[in-house]
């Protein structure tokens, strides 16, 4: 009995840490005060409104929308045969090229970021809008080759040898039985690689520039000299839009085929 109500305890703790934060920062969004202040002091939507008239704000949402989906798609069209190269054959240095794909999740994203900058921007010498675009793509080919190499490690690979006894190339093999077995890890890996994309901060610090810039970074910019709750109702918008895109998924595939 004192276990369950010290692990009951623990839980409520845990919640409260991390949902505490999300309330504090929802109730600011709606102070009238022209600075951020807890409990909020009268109500007022003008911040929302402040969000979808700042030109910085729409011009790098647009941004931060099109290089996430770019770079998503980037990911996966790599990550998908990776997976499936890491999944099915064994070969010589198997482990040590898992480790390597692996390699952007384990080093610090500011480490990352900073080896993204010396070789993409000052020795490839790419244009800013490509250098982000490349470095998020190669951020991202570890989430698709994680959640799609588990999806197929699910599909029973007797199917795979049965339609190939039966006449079915490789590549036919792949995209007549595997693929549609795989479909929901895609999808999975799809919204988890653009949540990351869109809200990454290490690598679009080093990687953008003049002209270009992420959402995340134009936050940190704009905390830098305001104070208001402007950034509080934008945090709310988009958390609503992980939390749509999140209920979109668990309504289309449902939480137990991910």
């Amino acid at each position: 009995m004192k276990q369950n109500k010290g692990l009951f305890a623990f839980v409520i703790l845990v919640y409260s840490f991390l949902f505490i934060p999300i309330i504090i920062i929802a109730a600011t969004s709606f102070g009238s005060e022209s600075y951020v202040a807890f409990p909020p002091r009268g109500f007022s939507l003008k911040w929302y409104h402040n969000v979808f008239t700042t030109e910085s704000f729409i011009r790098t949402f647009k941004i931060s929308m099109e290089v996430s989906v770019l770079a998503t798609l980037i990911a996966l069209a790599l990550g998908i045969p990776g997976a499936y190269a890491l999944t099915r054959f064994d070969f010589k240095g198997k482990t040590l090229l898992k480790n390597f794909f692996f390699s952007p999740k384990i080093v610090p994203g500011v480490v990352t970021g900073f080896v993204m900058f010396q070789f993409i921007v000052i020795n490839l010498k790419l244009p800013i809008y490509y250098s982000l675009l490349l470095g998020l793509s190669i951020f991202e080919i570890p989430y698709a080759i994680r959640v799609i190499g588990s999806s197929l490690e699910m599909v029973d690979y007797t199917m795979e040898e049965a339609a190939m006894s039966l006449g079915a190339s490789r590549l036919q093999t792949f995209f007549r039985v595997v693929f549609p077995n795989i479909t929901s890890g895609i999808i999975a890996s799809f919204m988890l690689s653009f949540i990351s994309a869109f809200n990454n901060v290490p690598v679009t610090l080093f990687l953008s520039g003049p002209g270009i810039s992420t959402l995340p970074i134009t936050m940190m910019n704009y905390v830098e000299y305001n104070y208001d709750p402007t950034i509080s109702a934008l945090s709310v918008l988009l958390m609503l839009m992980t939390i749509g895109i999140m209920f979109v998924v668990e309504k289309t595939l449902g939480i137990n085929n991910l």
